[in-house]
């Protein structure tokens, strides 16, 4: 069960959760356990706290509320999640990005690398949390408002996951699970295990404590991607220089509108039904030793592994209409100034009709993580922790295999806001259709001649094999110290500091591919093909005979690959190094008279960055490009006050507040000075050196009523007021194109420093024990944001709302979650679209029954209500994505003792 509050600082004391029945004292009154207990020891921790800090604890060793740490915290007020792929991966605090709202482990850092396909990753400061395992959690903290003692570097707030500690868990605590999963939508289950081991002597001055997770996941997912949208006139006709335009195609007709409207309309600049399937392995190892050589020094040694692999292969079967297909338009309904149907004829000479991409990902993720703290107190409550630690986390496309073929078949399509339809004429599952891409030409490397055989290649490109390698690298060393003060109101005074060194690198290299046979089909290759399942994009809303289209098996294209020419390829202009290094100093002073309690102080941070790039320079006309090494040096000192305080009227209501000064650094992949492009879409991007870090002022007001045990309802208000704040601008650069051996231009998307944003909100809660067994927890929350550029803050949705009943009587407890979130701005995407995210729901059901008291079964569902997750680019006449990701159901059985 999931047991959250909106406390405002947490206990030093851990909240504890018991799993047991009601059972009456020895003086027969009743004791309250379980998932009552937990949610009041949680409201207890939410009294007497100083900062706003939600807190969820796990029910008992290895028994965390869900399957997924992210889904835990998305039922948090002010906490969402995006589920792109599915399950939550990054959670966005109060409307900011999750690169935002740092994630810390026993309070540091932790190195952080992804597989490479999803795009909200690039190299971001926040971490994929379904890479953790949630058996190794004790508890999480989320701070939406920060104390100095807290690494700086979130808008939004930054969350602490507590791992358990022997010298605190029972010795010989033993825990283990085994469990199946099955998605309705990849047809598939998978085995999911976990174990843990606590020990310590008798004396309780030494412990160990071991655990490991084993998790298989299978993926697929089926959608329609709309590639952003253009203006149709440059498309479809031919425009003279007196303004005069005339159809490329005399013949084609228009329905819904004028000659004249047609070329003012937008035209989806690509559509493709894109299948993706992926299988997710994680085996998480974690152990601690702690060594008390006096009652007063604890010695603690904490070291966490991660290996997953997200090995993957995505199908995409696309449309290019205005740029392909342009001059064989046969017909065109314009609606509301967009052109939602057209067909096309067949493919004129040097031109195609769509495209097959046919990609496969290896991708294996390592994290690693090691720890050493030496803690001492006094018996007079000073105390003075020593802290040291090393984090790296490897991953990318090591490699990433693609394979492309085309077609010249006719087609026609239309669309509404959720739904689309392709079809063809011809058969797509028919290898024949499937020509090679590329005719033969001389080819060259960044401009320079490729050498085969003594002389300049002449051939086709056939596909390419990418090497893109994160390598993510954090040090660290700090002190925190606790002085007991006796001075006015001010009880406490804590003083510390931290020195951090961290490198993110991207390793790009790789191999392209040409084909010296003069052309084939996909049928003269003599591979073994298959097609789309059937259904694979049932309740999508993609329709017509797209749907089901031709696939090679991912050893077909490897071996593809292999048996072309393969040319190694330094990739430069794709590389880059960020380093950082960091230097914090804070103190803080405790307060507390009469009613009132809370701390004040500040952080002061220096940070220094460099980035080294390379750069490739268009030269004219018949040149070919320069490649140009770059490093760029920045430096800045922030000094970071804060302010917390909290009121008791003495009546069962506490009031509170906070403003803070805050700042959140730049993704490093935008620091990296290096500029990726594609040769086909003519569509590039890259980072920025010269960033400026985000920076916010945050207030926090709120008043909470407690009017009896296990009951609290509680309202917040926040406000950010942001600075520096970071989007993506889009400008046109000139680079040399190596598909067609000559410069063209690009529209490049960069990020840029804008100029303010700000974001309010409010937060209703509540919680109850009603009857029976019978409980709920529920929030809403309302959020609203502006920019200098007219956009949301990414992720914000206005309106939140979670509703979780809950049930526990005896050995059976039960729990529904509904989450809902209005639409949001996701991302600047293709084309410049504005894309945002279509209202979303999310129904998920556990349940368990207790067989003995160390004996529990369990079983979940996700995603109860197979929700379509919908994208659009500004409206929904205009739409950029439809996913279908499927339910997930599980069950297993647990031990304990």
């Amino acid at each position: 069960m999931l047991f959250t509050t909106s406390a405002m600082a947490l206990l030093p004391a851990a909240v504890s959760a018991q799993q047991a029945a009601p059972a009456p004292d020895p003086q027969g009154e009743i004791v309250v356990t379980g998932i009552r207990a937990s949610l009041r020891n949680a409201i207890n921790v939410k009294k007497q706290a100083n900062a706003v800090v939600d807190v969820i604890t796990s029910e008992d060793i290895g028994k965390f509320p869900d399957r997924n740490v992210a889904e835990s915290l998305s039922h948090i007020p002010g906490v969402s999640i995006d589920r792109r792929f599915g399950e939550g991966e990054k959670v966005a605090i109060h409307g900011t990005d999750p690169a935002l709202n740092r994630m810390l482990l026993d309070g540091h850092a932790v190195a952080s690398a992804d597989w490479g396909g999803n795009d909200n990753d690039p190299t971001s400061r926040t971490f994929n949390y379904s890479l953790l395992a949630p058996e190794l959690v004790e508890r999480l903290e989320v701070y939406k408002s920060p104390e100095p003692r807290i690494d700086e570097g979130s808008i939004g707030g930054t969350v602490i996951v507590r791992t358990r500690r022997p010298l605190e868990t029972p010795a010989n605590s033993v825990f283990a699970s085994g469990g199946y999963s099955w998605n309705d939508r990849a047809e598939k289950g998978n085995i999911r295990a976990s174990g843990l081991y606590s020990w310590k002597n008798q004396d309780e001055t030494f412990g160990i404590l071991a655990a490991v997770t084993y998790d298989k996941q299978n993926l697929t997912r089926a959608g329609v991607e709309f590639f952003g949208f253009e203006n149709a006139g440059s498309r479809f006709f031919n425009t003279a220089a007196d303004g005069s335009f005339t159809l490329k195609n005399p013949n084609a007709t228009v329905t819904g509108g004028t000659l004249a409207d047609l070329y003012n309309a937008k035209s989806p600049f690509g559509i493709n039904y894109a299948y993706f399937t992926q299988q997710r392995k994680r085996i998480s190892y974690s152990g601690t030793m702690q060594f008390k050589p006096t009652d007063s020094l604890t010695l603690t040694l904490t070291g966490l592994r991660i290996d997953g692999n997200y090995n993957n292969s995505s199908q995409s079967m696309y449309v290019i209409p205005g740029a392909w297909s342009g001059d064989v338009l046969q017909s065109a309904t314009v609606n509301d100034g967009v052109v939602t149907a057209a067909s096309f004829g067949a493919a004129s000479a040097n031109s195609q009709s769509s495209q097959l991409d046919l990609l496969v990902r290896k991708t294996k993720l390592t994290t690693n993580n090691l720890n050493l703290e030496a803690e001492w107190k006094s018996d007079s409550g000073a105390s003075f922790t020593a802290t040291g630690g090393w984090s790296r986390a490897v991953g990318g496309r090591n490699p990433e295999y693609l394979l492309d073929v085309r077609t010249d078949l006719p087609y026609s399509y239309s669309f509404t806001p959720n739904s689309a339809e392709v079809n063809y004429d011809g058969d797509l599952t028919d290898p024949a259709n499937y020509r090679r891409s590329n005719s033969a030409q001389a080819q060259t490397i960044d401009g320079q001649p490729i050498i085969y055989n003594g002389t300049q290649l002449v051939a086709a490109r056939a596909g390419g094999i990418d090497f893109s390698r994160t390598i993510d690298r954090d040090y660290y060393a700090g002190y925190d110290a606790v002085i007991p003060v006796a001075f006015g109101p001010f009880t406490e005074v804590r003083i510390g500091g931290k020195y951090t060194k961290h490198r993110n690198r991207l390793n790009a290299a790789g191999f392209n591919n040409y084909d010296l046979s003069g052309g084939y089909t996909l049928a003269s290759l003599g591979v073994d093909t298959i097609t789309t399942p059937n259904g694979a994009f049932d309740g999508t809303g993609g329709t017509g005979n797209a749907t089901q289209y031709i696939n090679l098996p991912a050893q077909a294209v490897i071996d593809i690959l292999a048996n072309s020419v393969n040319i190694a390829v330094d990739k430069p202009t794709a590389s880059y190094i960020v380093d950082e290094e960091v230097a914090a100093n804070y103190v803080q002073f405790n307060f507390e008279q009469g009613g009132f309690r809370g701390n004040i102080g500040g952080r002061l941070v220096y940070t220094k960055n460099s980035s080294a790039f390379t750069a490739q320079v268009a030269q004219g006309d018949g040149a070919l490009p320069v490649l140009v090494p770059g490093r760029v040096n920045n430096d800045y000192l922030k000094f970071l006050p804060s302010f917390n305080i909290a009121y008791d009227t003495g009546s069962n209501v506490i009031l509170r507040g906070s403003v803070a000064k805050v700042i959140a650094r730049p993704r490093y992949e935008q620091l990296g000075g290096s500029i990726g492009r594609n040769d086909i879409t003519l569509d590039a991007s890259g980072g920025n050196p010269n960033l400026k870090p985000y920076q916010s002022t945050n207030y926090e007001l709120s008043a909470e009523w407690y009017p009896k045990a296990g009951m609290l309802f509680s309202l917040e208000l926040f406000r950010r007021e942001v600075k520096d704040y970071i989007y993506n601008g889009i400008t046109q650069q000139t680079f040399f194109n190596e598909l067609l051996q000559q410069n063209q231009v690009y529209n490049v998307s960069q990020p840029i420093n804008g100029g303010k944003a700000t974001v309010n909100g409010v937060l209703v809660s509540g919680q109850a024990e009603i009857w029976g067994g019978f409980g709920i927890q529920a929030n809403y929350s309302f959020a609203d944001s502006s920019t200098d550029e007219g956009l949301n803050l990414p992720y914000l949705s206005k309106h939140t709302v979670n509703i979780i009943p809950y049930f526990e009587s005896g050995p059976f407890q039960a729990r529904l979650s509904y989450n809902y979130r209005s639409a949001y701005f996701r991302a600047i995407g293709r084309l410049n679209s504005v894309d945002m995210v279509a209202p979303y729901n999310q129904l998920d059901f556990s349940a368990s029954y207790a067989i003995t008291p160390n004996i529990t079964l369990t079983a979940n569902a996700q995603n109860l209500l197979d929700e379509t997750y919908i994208q659009y680019a500004g409206t929904r006449a205009t739409p950029t994505a439809f996913y279908k990701n499927g339910r997930t159901y599980a069950g297993s059985v647990s031990v304990r003792f």
